[in-house]
């Protein structure tokens, strides 16, 4: 077993925002694996979260990623992870200490009453509380709001969340999916009224999906806001893999209830050309030995702007293959990264328009 304190020769950590909170850059999301109705729920769901979980520990992970609408309508996800953790810890207190763990949970969607979602102080606070309690915690590092609340004033939301912090519930917070005039907001209302920021964002973000990441949000990546990421879809459901390109695997996310989106989310795919796309890329990651996989996460990696890649792997040799893309990082070189811009053709404009010089800068891991 690795020695937590040596896990730094493995993975490399990049800082959360303003937090002061290191982050491995990869980290483990349970969206869409543990507590879907019968699939890895229950006893089932506590044994394979043990063994991916010390897989991903060994290799470094420490940051677990969670919401309260995983697993839903009871949060299932977060309770097998509470008791997996539990049991974790009383197998290795040193690997498994809680000051080297870096947890989040997220709110928004939290039950089917009127006052059971959104991010109202009433139910920022209850579902927090109910999030706790199933992840057997007494407070996470990171908490998200899980989606902007249209019906909630930005002001609300800045004060509930400050309670949040400043109870002790959560270290710090921040967004997903909320848009760069809205964390603005947030962070200058925080500012201007002495109540705690908003820090990080979790955006979708990959090969195919890159214009709010690489142009919106670039000027927040910017002092004096500075706020960390943790991406999520970096292999577009499994599109990037290639698994889709013939036909759909009968193990796949597209077969799963409540998945059925993905079907239709194909088709569309097909007929915008990303089928030849991922085909290219599939072939380029042959030439340079690797997977599909580890290219596409390792192009990730290479933007200094991602602190973090959530992984949603429900198998050890996933997890084992998506570990090599930091390996793969490494080796692109600048003339890799020009062929796959070729390839994905997708390149956004600089957030300051034709000419501006607010791109992404490649040149890091």
């Amino acid at each position: 077993m690795v020695d937590a304190d040596e896990q730094s020769e493995h993975m490399y950590y990049r800082m959360m925002g303003n937090t002061g909170i290191q982050v491995s850059v990869l980290s483990y999301g349970f969206w869409a694996t543990y507590g879907i109705k019968d699939r890895l729920s229950g006893k089932e769901g506590v044994k394979t979260a043990k063994e991916l979980m010390r897989i991903v520990r060994n290799a470094g992970v420490n940051c677990f990623d969670h919401a309260e609408a995983y697993g839903n309508p009871n949060g299932e996800a977060e309770r097998i992870f509470g008791i997996a953790l539990k049991d974790l810890q009383e197998e290795d207190p040193h690997l498994w200490r809680r000051s080297d763990l870096v947890i989040t949970t997220k709110i928004f969607w939290g039950g089917s009453g009127v006052n059971e979602s959104g991010l109202s102080l009433k139910h920022c606070r209850e579902g927090l509380d109910k999030s706790l309690s199933r992840l057997q915690l007494d407070y996470v590092d990171l908490l998200f709001c899980h989606r902007p609340d249209p019906h909630t004033p930005t002001s609300t939301v800045v004060r509930s969340m400050t309670q949040m912090v400043r109870s002790g519930r959560a270290t710090a917070w921040g967004t997903s999916e909320w848009s760069a005039q809205q964390i603005t907001e947030a962070f200058w209302i925080a500012k201007s009224e002495g109540l705690e920021p908003p820090q990080f964002e979790q955006p979708q973000y990959n090969m195919l999906h890159r214009n709010r990441f690489e142009s919106e949000y670039f000027p927040i990546f910017n002092p004096p806001y500075n706020i960390g990421t943790t991406i999520w879809s970096p292999l577009r459901s499994g599109f990037l893999t290639g698994k889709y390109l013939k036909s759909i695997p009968d193990d796949s996310r597209a077969t799963q209830e409540g998945y059925e989106w993905l079907i239709d989310d194909l088709a569309e795919r097909k007929e915008r050309g990303e089928f030849e796309v991922v085909s290219k890329l599939v072939d380029y990651a042959k030439s340079i030995g690797c997977t599909p996989a580890q290219l596409a996460l390792g192009w990730c990696l290479k933007n200094p702007n991602v602190s973090t890649i959530l992984m949603g792997a429900t198998t050890a040799s996933q997890i084992e293959e998506n570990m090599g893309c930091i390996d793969v990082a490494k080796q692109l070189t600048d003339e890799n990264l020009a062929e796959l811009e070729e390839i994905l053709g997708n390149k956004p404009e600089s957030w300051m328009g034709p000419g501006g010089s607010g791109t992404r800068n490649l040149k890091t891991l």
